[in-house]
């Protein structure tokens, strides 16, 4: 969640927690209403919100996959490829009769956290509308402010697409500017750089 949250906003991760937990129960119910090993059982139990982790987890993970954890015994490795090991070794379990409505449900979030992942790349953001459901569904348990007399004008907020693309363009011309300091000095910078530079370090 802390991962997901240096790139994503606290709405986005809510909104993709509950579409995970609802891709996971879809696909707990087909299975178990399609699938003959597991209508077979007659019955089966789902308990928890893991699938809605999974989602989180690979939502994170193929958004960025380069972001690296520091795992004790095993030094530093990808988050993407803890999330696949996660993925394979649920996969590997849909047999287990121990749990087989959590391991198909782990299975849902995944495959909901990655579809994020990709689309957001693109610019598509698939929680969108349950972000507003959420904020309607909130709104209603708000007290209504009286409205008062003067007029006062909100700016639209940027979407988590929009900002991260914004601060990406950023960082590439601030990371641009200080490879020509590196090389030719500060003199040989424009006085728009020197600004930008200066503007930057005061973040």
């Amino acid at each position: 969640g802390q991962i997901f949250l240096q790139y994503f906003t606290g709405r986005s991760l809510g909104s993709l927690y509950v579409l995970g937990g609802l891709a996971g129960a879809i696909l707990y119910v087909v299975a178990f209403n399609t699938i003959p090993y597991y209508t077979d059982m007659g019955s089966g139990w789902m308990i928890g919100a893991s699938a809605a982790v999974m989602a989180i987890v690979m939502g994170a993970a193929f958004y960025r996959p380069e972001v690296e954890l520091s795992l004790l015994f095993l030094g530093r490795i990808k988050i993407v490829y803890i999330a696949i090991f996660a993925f394979v070794l649920d996969f590997l379990s849909l047999g287990d009769p121990t749990n087989p409505g959590g391991h198909v449900a782990h299975i849902g979030g995944a495959l909901l956290g990655y579809l994020f992942a990709v689309q957001y790349k693109k610019g598509k953001d698939i929680t969108h509308w349950m972000s507003r459901i959420i904020d309607w569904f909130v709104g209603l348990f708000k007290p209504r402010m009286k409205k008062s007399k003067m007029k006062v004008e909100y700016s639209r907020n940027e979407t988590d697409w929009e900002y991260n693309k914004r601060k990406k363009s950023e960082q590439e011309a601030i990371d641009a500017i200080l490879d020509k300091l590196k090389q030719s000095g500060y003199s040989s910078l424009s006085s728009e750089e020197k600004k930008r530079l200066f503007d930057a370090s005061k973040k």
